[in-house]
Protein backbone atom coordinates (compact mmCIF):
# COMPACT_ATOMS: atom_id res chain seq x y z
CA UNK A 1 0.00 0.00 0.00
CA UNK A 2 1.14 3.51 -1.08
CA UNK A 3 1.53 5.49 2.52
CA UNK A 4 3.11 8.86 3.16
CA UNK A 5 5.30 9.40 6.21
CA UNK A 6 2.34 10.30 8.65
CA UNK A 7 1.00 6.34 8.19
CA UNK A 8 -1.41 7.26 5.79
CA UNK A 9 -2.47 4.83 3.03
CA UNK A 10 -3.07 6.69 -0.25
CA UNK A 11 -6.20 4.67 -1.68
CA UNK A 12 -7.98 7.61 -3.31
CA UNK A 13 -6.50 9.43 -6.55
CA UNK A 14 -8.63 12.57 -8.23
CA UNK A 15 -7.86 13.18 -11.89
CA UNK A 16 -8.91 16.50 -13.30
CA UNK A 17 -9.28 15.83 -17.33
CA UNK A 18 -9.88 19.34 -17.95
CA UNK A 19 -9.17 22.84 -16.11
CA UNK A 20 -12.03 24.27 -17.98
CA UNK A 21 -15.96 24.88 -17.39
CA UNK A 22 -19.30 26.00 -18.89
CA UNK A 23 -20.11 27.64 -15.71
CA UNK A 24 -18.36 30.26 -13.85
CA UNK A 25 -19.70 29.58 -9.96
CA UNK A 26 -19.02 32.17 -7.52
CA UNK A 27 -16.47 29.87 -5.01
CA UNK A 28 -14.49 28.69 -8.09
CA UNK A 29 -13.60 30.30 -10.77
CA UNK A 30 -14.01 34.06 -11.30
CA UNK A 31 -15.42 35.88 -14.01
CA UNK A 32 -13.73 36.77 -16.68
CA UNK A 33 -10.93 34.31 -15.71
CA UNK A 34 -8.92 33.34 -19.11
CA UNK A 35 -5.85 31.44 -17.49
CA UNK A 36 -6.42 28.13 -18.45
CA UNK A 37 -3.53 25.55 -18.99
CA UNK A 38 -2.96 25.13 -23.13
CA UNK A 39 -4.14 22.10 -24.18
CA UNK A 40 -0.46 20.97 -25.45
CA UNK A 41 0.47 20.74 -21.90
CA UNK A 42 -2.62 18.49 -20.69
CA UNK A 43 -2.29 14.74 -20.10
CA UNK A 44 -3.25 12.94 -23.00
CA UNK A 45 -5.26 10.00 -22.59
CA UNK A 46 -2.18 7.29 -22.53
CA UNK A 47 -0.33 9.13 -20.18
CA UNK A 48 -3.54 8.99 -17.39
CA UNK A 49 -4.23 5.93 -17.96
CA UNK A 50 -0.21 5.40 -17.48
CA UNK A 51 -0.24 7.19 -14.23
CA UNK A 52 -3.39 5.58 -12.86
CA UNK A 53 -1.98 2.09 -13.77
CA UNK A 54 0.71 3.01 -12.06
CA UNK A 55 -0.77 4.19 -9.23
CA UNK A 56 -3.16 1.13 -9.14
CA UNK A 57 0.42 -1.52 -9.06
CA UNK A 58 0.99 0.77 -5.91
CA UNK A 59 -2.34 0.07 -4.16
CA UNK A 60 -4.61 2.99 -4.75
CA UNK A 61 -8.27 1.58 -5.58
CA UNK A 62 -10.33 4.68 -6.10
CA UNK A 63 -10.30 7.18 -9.07
CA UNK A 64 -12.25 9.45 -9.51
CA UNK A 65 -12.55 12.07 -12.83
CA UNK A 66 -13.07 15.45 -11.92
CA UNK A 67 -12.49 18.69 -13.68
CA UNK A 68 -13.26 22.09 -14.39
CA UNK A 69 -16.16 20.39 -15.59
CA UNK A 70 -14.68 16.87 -17.20
CA UNK A 71 -17.51 16.32 -19.64
CA UNK A 72 -15.81 19.36 -21.51
CA UNK A 73 -13.12 16.68 -22.65
CA UNK A 74 -14.01 15.20 -25.51
CA UNK A 75 -14.30 11.29 -25.58
CA UNK A 76 -14.26 11.01 -21.89
CA UNK A 77 -16.21 8.17 -21.93
CA UNK A 78 -13.43 6.16 -23.74
CA UNK A 79 -11.18 6.86 -21.15
CA UNK A 80 -13.78 5.84 -18.18
CA UNK A 81 -13.94 2.12 -20.22
CA UNK A 82 -9.72 2.57 -20.44
CA UNK A 83 -9.65 3.25 -16.78
CA UNK A 84 -12.38 0.85 -15.45
CA UNK A 85 -10.60 -2.49 -16.63
CA UNK A 86 -7.27 -1.10 -15.12
CA UNK A 87 -6.03 -4.00 -12.75
CA UNK A 88 -6.70 -3.07 -8.77
CA UNK A 89 -9.26 0.11 -9.82
CA UNK A 90 -11.83 -1.28 -7.52
CA UNK A 91 -14.23 2.08 -8.00
CA UNK A 92 -14.18 4.42 -11.03
CA UNK A 93 -16.42 7.61 -10.15
CA UNK A 94 -16.89 11.32 -11.93
CA UNK A 95 -17.91 14.73 -10.04
CA UNK A 96 -19.60 16.63 -12.74
CA UNK A 97 -21.85 20.06 -12.91
CA UNK A 98 -24.71 17.93 -14.63
CA UNK A 99 -24.28 20.35 -17.58
CA UNK A 100 -23.12 18.03 -20.14
CA UNK A 101 -24.66 14.71 -18.35
CA UNK A 102 -27.62 13.86 -20.59
CA UNK A 103 -25.76 13.66 -23.59
CA UNK A 104 -23.25 11.72 -22.14
CA UNK A 105 -24.73 9.34 -18.90
CA UNK A 106 -25.42 6.42 -20.66
CA UNK A 107 -22.11 5.97 -22.47
CA UNK A 108 -20.66 6.68 -19.12
CA UNK A 109 -23.01 3.96 -17.59
CA UNK A 110 -21.85 1.38 -19.87
CA UNK A 111 -17.84 2.65 -19.87
CA UNK A 112 -18.11 0.53 -16.32
CA UNK A 113 -18.16 4.61 -14.29
CA UNK A 114 -19.97 3.07 -10.78
CA UNK A 115 -20.98 6.49 -8.99
CA UNK A 116 -21.58 9.92 -9.70
CA UNK A 117 -21.40 13.74 -7.90
CA UNK A 118 -23.91 16.11 -9.64
CA UNK A 119 -23.24 19.96 -8.31
CA UNK A 120 -26.44 21.94 -7.54
CA UNK A 121 -26.54 24.80 -5.09
CA UNK A 122 -30.27 25.59 -5.31
CA UNK A 123 -33.39 24.58 -7.01
CA UNK A 124 -34.31 27.88 -7.04
CA UNK A 125 -33.36 29.48 -11.04
CA UNK A 126 -32.32 32.64 -9.89
CA UNK A 127 -30.35 31.74 -7.55
CA UNK A 128 -28.41 29.28 -9.70
CA UNK A 129 -27.90 31.43 -12.53
CA UNK A 130 -26.74 33.84 -9.61
CA UNK A 131 -23.79 31.19 -8.63
CA UNK A 132 -23.03 29.83 -11.66
CA UNK A 133 -23.18 32.81 -14.12
CA UNK A 134 -25.22 30.72 -15.91
CA UNK A 135 -29.39 29.65 -16.86
CA UNK A 136 -28.34 25.83 -16.27
CA UNK A 137 -31.11 24.26 -13.90
CA UNK A 138 -32.65 22.86 -16.59
CA UNK A 139 -29.85 21.30 -18.24
CA UNK A 140 -28.91 19.49 -14.18
CA UNK A 141 -32.09 18.52 -13.86
CA UNK A 142 -32.18 17.07 -17.84
CA UNK A 143 -28.77 15.04 -17.06
CA UNK A 144 -29.79 14.08 -13.63
CA UNK A 145 -33.08 12.07 -14.87
CA UNK A 146 -30.90 10.94 -17.73
CA UNK A 147 -28.37 9.59 -15.51
CA UNK A 148 -31.22 7.66 -13.45
CA UNK A 149 -32.34 6.22 -17.14
CA UNK A 150 -29.12 4.98 -17.80
CA UNK A 151 -28.71 2.73 -14.68
CA UNK A 152 -26.71 4.89 -11.75
CA UNK A 153 -28.28 3.69 -8.60
CA UNK A 154 -25.66 5.95 -6.56
CA UNK A 155 -25.90 9.60 -7.55
CA UNK A 156 -24.95 12.36 -4.62
CA UNK A 157 -26.03 15.79 -4.68
CA UNK A 158 -23.09 18.33 -3.92
CA UNK A 159 -24.21 21.55 -2.34
CA UNK A 160 -22.55 24.49 -1.16
CA UNK A 161 -24.48 26.25 1.30
CA UNK A 162 -23.47 30.06 1.29
CA UNK A 163 -24.31 32.49 4.28
CA UNK A 164 -27.00 34.68 2.70
CA UNK A 165 -26.70 33.21 -0.64
CA UNK A 166 -28.42 29.88 -0.43
CA UNK A 167 -28.73 28.51 2.87
CA UNK A 168 -32.49 28.93 3.24
CA UNK A 169 -32.67 26.14 0.36
CA UNK A 170 -31.41 23.19 2.28
CA UNK A 171 -35.23 21.83 3.79
CA UNK A 172 -36.41 21.83 -0.29
CA UNK A 173 -33.00 20.44 -1.47
CA UNK A 174 -33.86 17.59 0.96
CA UNK A 175 -37.20 17.51 -0.58
CA UNK A 176 -35.72 17.18 -3.68
CA UNK A 177 -33.19 14.42 -2.53
CA UNK A 178 -35.92 11.81 -1.11
CA UNK A 179 -38.22 12.36 -4.11
CA UNK A 180 -35.57 11.24 -6.17
CA UNK A 181 -33.63 8.84 -3.87
CA UNK A 182 -30.53 11.05 -4.69
CA UNK A 183 -27.99 11.21 -1.37
CA UNK A 184 -27.19 14.78 -0.36
CA UNK A 185 -23.70 16.14 0.57
CA UNK A 186 -23.44 19.27 2.33
CA UNK A 187 -20.03 20.52 1.18
CA UNK A 188 -18.03 23.63 3.75
CA UNK A 189 -16.85 26.20 1.16
CA UNK A 190 -12.64 26.35 1.03
CA UNK A 191 -10.74 29.53 0.85
CA UNK A 192 -9.37 28.69 -2.26
CA UNK A 193 -7.86 31.94 -4.46
CA UNK A 194 -9.92 34.74 -4.27
CA UNK A 195 -13.00 33.31 -5.32
CA UNK A 196 -13.15 31.22 -2.11
CA UNK A 197 -11.42 33.17 0.24
CA UNK A 198 -14.22 36.40 -0.47
CA UNK A 199 -17.00 33.08 0.29
CA UNK A 200 -19.08 32.91 3.44
CA UNK A 201 -19.57 29.14 4.04
CA UNK A 202 -22.08 27.84 6.06
CA UNK A 203 -21.00 25.92 9.39
CA UNK A 204 -22.25 22.26 8.81
CA UNK A 205 -21.16 21.12 12.49
CA UNK A 206 -23.24 23.46 14.13
CA UNK A 207 -26.23 22.66 11.40
CA UNK A 208 -26.33 19.12 11.79
CA UNK A 209 -27.82 19.67 15.61
CA UNK A 210 -30.82 20.93 13.92
CA UNK A 211 -30.98 18.48 11.24
CA UNK A 212 -30.36 15.63 12.84
CA UNK A 213 -33.61 16.67 15.30
CA UNK A 214 -35.54 17.44 12.02
CA UNK A 215 -34.92 14.30 9.76
CA UNK A 216 -34.08 11.82 12.97
CA UNK A 217 -30.85 11.16 11.83
CA UNK A 218 -28.59 8.27 12.88
CA UNK A 219 -25.05 7.65 11.72
CA UNK A 220 -24.74 5.43 8.83
CA UNK A 221 -22.96 2.28 8.98
CA UNK A 222 -22.61 2.00 5.13
CA UNK A 223 -19.71 2.37 2.50
CA UNK A 224 -20.96 5.42 0.38
CA UNK A 225 -17.35 5.97 -1.43
CA UNK A 226 -13.85 6.76 -0.17
CA UNK A 227 -13.79 10.21 0.32
CA UNK A 228 -14.37 12.82 3.67
CA UNK A 229 -17.52 12.45 4.16
CA UNK A 230 -19.64 11.60 6.97
CA UNK A 231 -23.12 10.05 6.66
CA UNK A 232 -26.47 10.41 8.12
CA UNK A 233 -29.48 8.38 7.91
CA UNK A 234 -33.14 8.71 8.59
CA UNK A 235 -34.45 6.26 10.74
CA UNK A 236 -36.91 5.42 7.72
CA UNK A 237 -33.75 4.82 5.37
CA UNK A 238 -35.67 7.30 2.94
CA UNK A 239 -32.88 10.12 2.89
CA UNK A 240 -29.32 9.98 3.32
CA UNK A 241 -27.08 13.30 4.30
CA UNK A 242 -23.35 13.43 3.95
CA UNK A 243 -21.61 16.36 5.49
CA UNK A 244 -17.76 17.73 4.49
CA UNK A 245 -16.40 19.69 6.91
CA UNK A 246 -12.82 20.78 6.36
CA UNK A 247 -13.25 24.06 8.33
CA UNK A 248 -15.42 23.29 11.18
CA UNK A 249 -13.75 19.54 11.52
CA UNK A 250 -11.06 18.78 9.58
CA UNK A 251 -10.74 15.09 8.76
CA UNK A 252 -6.96 15.41 7.90
CA UNK A 253 -5.76 12.95 10.16
CA UNK A 254 -7.49 10.17 7.79
CA UNK A 255 -7.02 11.90 4.36
CA UNK A 256 -6.31 9.01 1.94
CA UNK A 257 -6.51 11.21 -1.03
CA UNK A 258 -4.04 13.23 -3.71
CA UNK A 259 -4.66 15.19 -6.97
CA UNK A 260 -3.86 14.98 -10.46
CA UNK A 261 -4.03 18.14 -11.99
CA UNK A 262 -4.94 18.31 -15.63
CA UNK A 263 -1.15 19.33 -16.31
CA UNK A 264 0.38 16.14 -14.67
CA UNK A 265 1.01 17.90 -11.16
CA UNK A 266 0.18 16.14 -8.42
CA UNK A 267 -0.83 18.05 -6.00
CA UNK A 268 -1.12 16.88 -2.09
CA UNK A 269 -3.60 18.43 -0.34
CA UNK A 270 -5.82 21.58 -1.74
CA UNK A 271 -4.67 23.41 1.44
CA UNK A 272 -1.29 23.79 1.05
CA UNK A 273 1.88 24.26 -2.30
CA UNK A 274 3.53 20.82 -2.13
CA UNK A 275 2.98 19.41 -5.29
CA UNK A 276 5.28 16.93 -7.95
CA UNK A 277 5.41 17.21 -11.42
CA UNK A 278 4.85 14.03 -13.48
CA UNK A 279 4.46 15.03 -17.23
CA UNK A 280 8.27 16.55 -17.61
CA UNK A 281 9.08 12.86 -16.57
CA UNK A 282 6.28 10.95 -18.74
CA UNK A 283 7.39 12.88 -21.68
CA UNK A 284 10.95 12.26 -21.37
CA UNK A 285 9.99 8.45 -21.72
CA UNK A 286 10.50 7.34 -18.27
CA UNK A 287 10.41 3.24 -17.46
CA UNK A 288 7.27 2.24 -15.14
CA UNK A 289 9.94 1.95 -12.10
CA UNK A 290 10.82 5.48 -11.90
CA UNK A 291 7.17 6.22 -12.64
CA UNK A 292 6.28 4.24 -9.90
CA UNK A 293 9.54 5.76 -7.65
CA UNK A 294 8.75 9.56 -8.57
CA UNK A 295 5.15 8.42 -7.29
CA UNK A 296 6.78 7.44 -3.81
CA UNK A 297 8.98 10.34 -3.66
CA UNK A 298 5.56 12.51 -4.56
CA UNK A 299 3.31 10.94 -1.57
CA UNK A 300 6.33 12.15 0.90
CA UNK A 301 5.66 15.45 0.27
CA UNK A 302 2.16 14.87 1.86
CA UNK A 303 2.01 17.79 4.57
CA UNK A 304 -0.20 16.64 7.94
CA UNK A 305 -2.73 19.32 7.78
CA UNK A 306 -3.96 21.99 5.45
CA UNK A 307 -4.37 25.61 7.34
CA UNK A 308 -7.45 27.12 5.78
CA UNK A 309 -8.10 28.25 9.32
CA UNK A 310 -4.60 29.43 10.36
CA UNK A 311 -4.08 30.78 6.60
CA UNK A 312 -6.65 31.19 4.49
CA UNK A 313 -5.07 33.77 2.00
CA UNK A 314 -1.90 30.99 1.12
CA UNK A 315 -3.89 28.90 -1.52
CA UNK A 316 -3.83 31.43 -4.90
CA UNK A 317 -4.73 29.01 -7.10
CA UNK A 318 -8.39 28.21 -7.78
CA UNK A 319 -10.18 24.85 -7.07
CA UNK A 320 -10.57 24.44 -11.28
CA UNK A 321 -6.88 24.46 -11.45
CA UNK A 322 -6.26 22.12 -8.97
CA UNK A 323 -9.01 19.26 -9.64
CA UNK A 324 -12.33 19.50 -7.85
Amino acid sequence: MLSDRFGRNIEYLRVSVTDRCDLRCSYCIPKGFKGFEEPENWLTFDEMERVIAAFSRLGTRRIRLTGGEPLLRRNLPELAARLSALPGVEDLSLTTNGTQLDKHAQALFKAGLNRLNVSLDSLRRDCVQEISGSDSLDKVLHGLAAARDAGFKTIKINMVPMVGVNDGDIEAMIAFCIENNFILRLIEAMPMGSTGQHTQGLNLSRLLTDLGQRFELQESCKTLGGGPARYWESRDGRFTLGLITPMSQHFCATCNRVRLSVDGTLYMCLGQEERYELRPLLRAGCSDAELEAAIRDAIELKPEKHEFIERPQQVVRFMSMTGG
